[in-house]
């Protein structure tokens, strides 16, 4: 018997299986592939050096702090890197330079500091207007000062990519995403710079925001960045993450029993139930409800009671024919991680990046 603790395998034919897709929703588009947060949990450097290496190559990565590009750096990967927050203080400057990264700016703070620096070499800009997202931005109305200041800049590349972010795209009933294409090509207009405003779900839902440039980030992952159900459903999508565990414990339950902290959920009839080797302190989520799906030997179990730290249990039924080591699949292949999160009343990004460092990680 083998007994497996918390485990996220990881599949990098499916992540450059969904780059291909990707790319055939935007044949024309560069990709600058997202990978903040630790790759949404799946592995930094890692998931950027499968998208090098392969024949589908993303063009550029996108990340949110410096530490996190400088860690790509120094892992080998010399693609353009692009810090989607942009810098934070004036030393940044140096590093950016030295280190041949992309800033985004997006106040006029940042464009003061970035013009009257002394940097060894002209840095490449990503101007980000905002649309209607009201999160980071320059006011449409002063993109012309922003747009002519970076110009006359020595310390900026002249080839400046102009950025706006949406707001609702997995809404394809919203008026926000129109009304922010709309704005975005009045105030860009008579400017032939690149440019970029797709994520996930602009790239899935609304081709006129793809542009030259597009963002994918959580459907890179495999997951559905559509809200509405009926559009959610991209099968071509492959789960890059399956996180895993081995049942360590089995045993009968008779009608009326508690199981776990506060009895917090009570048997209607004997069953069995099984304790898995997973908890919140894996990055299971703590606040996931009684009949959360579960995975094992090929059908579906109720999470039963409260998340533990280290553990989860599950009801087997009264007829189980599990056996201990086991293996129980908490998310990922046969099981969409967007189920999960609905149980747990979050997000699927959420549980992809909460996955904690005393996981193992299995590379396939």
């Amino acid at each position: 018997m083998t007994l497996r603790t918390a485990t996220a395998v990881i599949d990098l034919q499916a992540l450059i299986s969904n780059f291909c897709y990707i790319k055939k929703k935007s044949p024309q588009g560069k990709v600058l592939a997202v990978l903040k947060a630790n790759a949404y949990g799946h592995g930094l450097a890692r998931i950027a050096s499968a998208l090098s290496a392969s024949t589908y190559q993303a063009d550029a990565f996108g990340v949110a702090r410096l530490d996190e590009a400088l860690a790509l750096r120094n892992a080998g990967i010399t693609k353009p890197i692009v810090l989607l927050e942009g810098f934070f203080e004036h030393t940044d400057l140096d590093v950016i330079a030295e280190y041949d990264l992309q800033t985004i700016i997006h106040n006029q703070e940042q464009l003061s500091i970035l013009c009257s620096a002394n940097v060894a070499k002209p840095i490449q800009v990503w101007l980000k207007i905002d649309t209607g997202m009201h999160r980071l931005g320059i006011a449409p109305e002063d993109l012309n000062t922003f747009y002519t200041q970076l110009n006359q800049s020595k310390n900026v590349d002249t080839d400046i990519i102009l950025m706006s972010h949406l707001s609702c795209a997995d809404n394809a009933e919203s008026q926000s995403t129109p009304n922010q294409i709309a704005l975005f090509n009045k105030v860009t207009n008579g400017l032939y710079n690149s440019k970029s405003m797709a994520n996930s779900a602009g790239i899935c839902l609304w081709p006129e925001s793809h542009f030259q440039w597009i963002r994918p980030g959580l459907m890179l992952y495999g997951v559905s960045p559509i809200q509405e159900p009926r559009l959610a459903n991209q099968p071509a999508l492959q789960p890059v993450m399956t996180l895993q565990s081995s049942l360590i414990s089995i045993r009968n339950i008779a009608k009326g029993e508690k199981v776990g902290y506060g009895g917090a959920w009570q048997a209607t009839h004997d069953t069995t139930i099984g304790v898995i080797a997973i908890g919140y302190g894996d990055g299971y989520p703590r606040h996931a409800e009684n009949g959360t799906p579960v995975l094992i030997n090929g059908r579906i179990v109720p999470l039963i009671g409260r998340v533990s730290m280290d553990m989860i249990s599950v009801d087997l039924g009264k007829n189980a024919q599990d056996n201990i080591g086991d293996i129980a699949t908490l998310w990922g292949k046969g099981l969409p991680v967007e189920k999960v999160a609905q149980c747990a009343t979050t997000i699927p990004y959420e549980l992809l990046c909460n996955i904690s460092r005393r996981v193992q990680v299995t590379v396939k």
